[in-house]
């Protein structure tokens, strides 16, 4: 007999509230089994919550809080006088302890290191990404208004808010995974619930060597050009790895200097022991009290920093960001969601015309060219892996155009029997200017480095 159907038979209401005897035909017993299981944890969790003394719970570390609330279920469940093996009581027992403290029915997806992506679009319908293809679960919340109690507890322990008024929020989880829900009105089939995670440690670039992303030799160019305070900016499509990048990236900076961070929602992971991090905060329910990055960006020129590291410029505070790149604050880091490194320019100069600037194409350009010298273009391929496609130096600037060379490219072959992307990383043969300015730093770049041929 399944754990459904010894569930549907032997509940007892008389011990957990709430309960209901189903009905004794096949059908009206199938029909009820779908949603038994949700429905006798939720009665399971309210009888424990009954039960407990809520004003000692924060007396309780995290291993005395899991054996109460074990214990409890156990009593309950002997009460219940069900037969259930020693695996289907532990499995009810943890899962009311994911009610209870965690995030519910996610907890197992987030304890899953190979996922990437959660992305709940309704409870009955949930989805994952497992290196780089998405695939159903069957994971369920119980309806609609569970599903909110767990999105109400995420957005809840950043401080911010979300309801009728502010149907739209971004938050993050204590790994620094990125959360995004948004509920009715906006979402017409009830909440949609997007996670994108982070491991607890961040991917270094030793990693992201093993798996592929990049080559050795480019990661030592990248660790000479972030010694040498270049401006770096990596440019990406969505879930290309561009924060991935950024915080291995940020790794190479010395631990002497002090750096800001300026994010919307804090999720890079440097591991410098002189790190300031700042986060934006949207309006209050009065529409008040809005402190977007561009304010963030003008507040950490007052901070004496040595880098700024912006986790995404995507508006007025691109000009602000140029302006500091140009004005002492060189080695800072940022990224842009762009399809190519011509396009992250373009998008650069649309984010200064948003700030209401009269400039002229001319001058927002010279603003780019003098600031930036190096951009890196990430993207996702089609077999699901994420790779450094490109990496371009900024020149300067012929008449009205900011002036490229592309100095490494990532040269696709096809694709194996297996759906694999094949392809090698290589160089174009052009040696870049910056190679002078890390001379001066006393790092050399060998010859033979950038030659076509290698």
């Amino acid at each position: 007999m399944s754990l459904r159907e010894r569930l549907i038979r032997e509940t007892n209401p008389a011990v957990l509230p709430g309960a209901a005897r189903s009905g004794s035909g096949d059908g009206e017993t199938q029909a009820g089994g779908a949603h038994t299981f949700q429905e006798m944890k939720s009665r399971l969790h309210r009888a424990i919550i009954n039960r407990m003394d809520l004003t000692k719970l924060s007396q309780l570390d995290a291993e005395q809080l899991r054996s109460e609330v074990a214990r409890l279920a156990e009593a309950l469940l002997a009460d219940e006088k069900m037969p259930l093996s020693t695996s289907d009581r532990e499995r009810l027992v943890e899962e009311v302890r994911h009610e209870l403290f965690g995030l519910g029915p996610l907890e197992p997806l987030l304890a899953d290191s190979t996922i990437s992506d959660i992305l709940v679009n309704s409870p009955q319908n949930i989805y994952i990404e497992r290196r780089g293809k998405l695939e159903r679960t069957n994971v369920t919340f119980k309806d609609d208004e569970h599903l909110m109690r767990v999105i109400e507890r995420i957005v809840s322990s950043v401080g911010r808010r979300i309801d009728e008024s502010s149907p739209m929020v971004d938050a993050r989880l204590s790994d620094g995974s990125r959360v995004n829900a948004i509920i009715p009105p906006l979402s017409l089939d009830g909440p949609v619930l997007s996670i994108r995670r982070f491991g607890a440690e961040p991917l270094r670039m030793s990693k992201l060597i093993e798996i592929g992303a990049l080559t050795k030799d480019i990661a030592d160019m990248f660790e000479m050009c972030v010694n040498a305070r270049l401006n770096v900016l990596i440019s990406g499509g969505t879930g290309a790895g561009k924060t991935t990048l950024l915080n291995a990236l940020s790794a190479y900076i010395p631990e002497e200097q002090r750096i800001v961070t300026i994010e919307d929602s804090a999720e890079l992971q440097l591991q410098q022991p002189h790190v300031v991090r700042l986060e934006t905060r949207p309006p209050n329910i009065e529409g008040r009290g809005e402190v977007t990055q561009r304010d963030l960006v003008k507040n950490a020129l007052r901070m004496r920093p040595d880098r700024i590291v912006i986790g995404e410029v995507r508006g007025g505070e691109a000009i602000d960001m140029l302006q500091a790149m140009n004005t002492g604050h060189d080695g800072s880091l940022t990224t842009v969601h762009a399809n190519t490194p011509r396009d992250a320019l373009a998008r650069l100069e649309t984010m200064i015309q948003m700030t209401g600037m009269k400039l002229s194409e001319r001058a927002m350009r010279q603003q780019i060219a003098s600031a930036l010298n190096l951009v890196i273009q990430a993207a996702r391929l089609s077999d699901g892996t994420r790779r450094v496609v490109s990496i371009s130096e900024i020149t300067g600037m012929e008449g009205d155009t900011i002036t490229m060379q592309e100095i490494f490219m990532f040269e696709r072959k096809g694709i194996d029997k297996d759906g694999h992307v094949i392809g090698r990383f290589r160089p174009t043969g052009v040696r870049p200017r910056f190679a002078e300015r890390l001379k001066v730093y006393g790092m050399q770049l060998p010859r033979v480095f950038f030659e076509e041929n290698q």
